[in-house]
């Protein structure tokens, strides 16, 4: 599990395709992972990973075909950057809201304001997410938890402090830039229950 209160940026420095995966060199700032070992998890943009390998600042993630076809891991490259979280442990204390890692599916960045200090990021968002997005709801973007603002025709929109501009990879977001997006647990269960039981008095 993870809180969705991001902890850095770290770089990819290497990809490498075998068949049905991609493996991923990542390199962490100093200090993040020295206690990392193999088998850990680790989100990369909202993603959980399992850790394969450390050589002091670098780990090593093996990504299956279906993460990357519904990720953005899929789209990356040497030298990009991501946000990593690490699995919270049980005495963590949670900023945000329990994330699990499991993305959804893809959305994209499709206009940007700046308001103040801040950001209001609009994003279009798959049908099969819609049903699960509600204004001040939660949803994780790119592995940060946030707020809804308001729900539009295709998506949504959330705002962005400054702190999260600086501290993850949001910061340097353009239109059309694809993001990963998670749907909030309880959020879906309540949806999902609700659909099933006015179904059944409507069969």
């Amino acid at each position: 599990m993870f809180t969705g209160i991001v902890q850095g940026k770290a770089v990819i420095e290497s990809v490498q395709s075998d068949q049905d995966l991609a493996r991923l060199a990542v390199r962490f700032p100093a200090g993040k992972i020295e206690d990392v070992r193999t088998g850990a998890s680790v989100a990369l943009d909202g993603a959980c990973l399992t850790v394969t390998g450390v050589q002091e600042n670098l780990a090593f993630f093996d990504v299956m075909k279906v993460t990357l076809d519904i990720t953005t891991l899929g789209q990356r490259r040497d030298g990009d950057q991501v946000n990593f979280e690490r699995a919270m442990k049980a005495s963590d204390e949670v900023g945000g809201h329990l994330l699990s890692g499991h993305v959804a599916a893809m959305g994209e960045i499709t206009e940007i304001q700046t308001l103040g200090h801040g950001r209001l990021l609009r994003i279009s968002a798959p049908a099969e997410v819609q049903p699960y997005v509600f204004a001040k709801g939660y949803i994780g973007v790119d592995g940060a938890s946030l707020t809804i603002v308001d729900v539009t025709e295709d998506g949504f929109t959330i705002s962005l402090i400054p702190e999260t501009l600086a501290l993850t990879t949001l910061g340097e977001a353009t239109e059309g830039r694809p993001v990963n997006i998670e749907i909030d647990s309880q959020t879906r269960a309540v949806v999902d229950t609700v659909e099933r039981v006015l179904a059944q008095r409507t069969a």
